[in-house]
């Protein structure tokens, strides 16, 4: 910044961006209430401020950053409709006219428009209009679908290799491979199956510590695959049966080393990547003495609530019905085949069941983590620390 004083704002910007993706939320928001100073009607910076915010669980202080976002651009979809704390949040009557006479504005572009009418879905559902809200989730996600280059058949087709390659067989020929750290529990699934909640439950254990969708994983499966891969014939997971005993090991010192700067010193940390459950093969190579938890909705529930959300990056299986069912089959084929060649090696965990009986599916977690009791699991809702998924705000109240 001291050689290029005029880009001060640019380099802050992207400080703050990268405390951000570090965690390190409060320090975020400072940064760019300091670019506000300059620009006090940057719509983005306002919605930058707001999603801290609400991952701190300041949530009335998020709210009026939103508004703010709103209020500096006109027709500006992207407070309302991208927000996780639209989740729980109401909109007045007023708030709904807007929304209804912004997405008849022909003068809105298409990502606006997409945000919009995620937000008129929400709020037309809050109000019991279900088929004008349906008839709105429909429409922003076939604009928010035609805007993607998603194509189901790739994960089919990863889904069949990884249980070509991943077998008994395979497995017992690698036993004793990887780093035997037991540092790690991932949770696996679909979004929106309640992961956030168990990821909640146990980051209240005072050996645990919660992080966030960790990239890791996904990070080590493209260098894998290596540049300009083919998606039709790739070469992950294949490569798999290529590694050495040495290779597995220092993939599984090389996601220890490139988690520890979520870390804060706790023995166990969460990595909650839901999309984790078709790479469970690789990590079995890496870190065998992982902890898997595999958190499960009922289907219906699961995969409309994925309808319903616009996810702020990824998870672009969601805009279709058709794709979230052909998604919905591969994940149960794939566990399934988990199952089978890495017996007891997942913890399965109904949604339902956790909301029946918290303190007894608690329990369970707790034991199979090898952490004993501790009752501040049960007051999960009380925990202060971020959380950026679309439950945010879900997970601080009681069940």
């Amino acid at each position: 910044m001291r050689e290029d004083p005029q880009n001060r704002l640019y380099y802050q910007g992207l400080y703050a961006t990268a405390c951000v993706g570090l965690g390190e939320h409060e320090r975020a928001i400072g940064l760019y209430q300091e670019l506000l100073r300059g620009t006090a009607a940057d719509a983005d910076v306002h919605l930058s401020i707001a999603h801290a915010q609400k991952t701190l669980g300041q949530r009335d202080e998020a709210i009026a950053s939103y508004r703010r976002a709103a209020a500096s651009r006109p027709g500006f979809g992207m407070p309302t409709g991208a927000s996780p704390i639209s989740r729980t949040y109401r909109f007045t009557s007023e708030e709904l006219e807007r929304l209804r006479a912004l997405q008849a504005d022909p003068a809105i572009g298409t990502v606006d428009r997409f945000h919009l009418c995620f937000a008129l879905g929400k709020a037309l559902e809050d109000a019991g209009s279900f088929a004008d809200s349906f008839h709105y989730y429909e429409l922003g996600n076939a604009l928010k679908r035609a805007d993607s280059r998603y194509r189901p058949e790739i994960i089919e087709n990863n889904t069949r290799q990884q249980i070509e390659v991943c077998t008994p067989e395979f497995f017992a020929h690698r036993r004793g491979w990887g780093v035997s750290n037991p540092d790690p529990i991932f949770i696996i699934g679909l979004p929106r199956s309640g992961s956030t909640l168990l990821e909640q439950i146990l980051a209240s254990h005072s050996r645990v510590e919660g992080t966030q969708e960790l990239p890791n994983i996904q990070q080590i499966v493209a260098t894998l695959r290596g540049r300009d891969p083919d998606l039709n014939n790739p070469r992950y997971p294949r490569i798999l049966t290529e590694l050495s005993a040495a290779e597995a090991r220092q993939l599984g010192e090389r996601y220890l080393e490139g988690t520890r700067v979520y870390r804060t010193g706790k023995p166990f940390f969460i990595d909650k990547m839901p999309n984790n459950f078709r790479h469970l093969g690789l990590i079995h190579l890496m870190l065998p003495q992982a902890k898997i938890i595999d958190a499960r909705r009922d289907p219906i529930a699961c995969c409309f609530s994925n309808l319903k959300q616009l996810f702020a990056r990824g998870q672009e299986f969601t805009y279709s019905s058709d794709d979230i069912a052909r998604y919905y089959r591969t994940y149960l084929e794939l566990v399934r085949h988990w199952d089978r060649v890495l017996p007891g090696w997942v913890l399965r965990v109904q949604h339902e069941d956790v909301v029946d009986d918290l303190e007894g599916n608690v329990r369970r977690l707790l034991d199979f983590c090898g952490l004993e009791f501790e009752p501040q699991c049960i007051e999960f809702h009380k925990t202060v620390r971020s959380v950026r998924t679309a439950s945010s705000e879900q997970v601080r109240q009681p069940i």
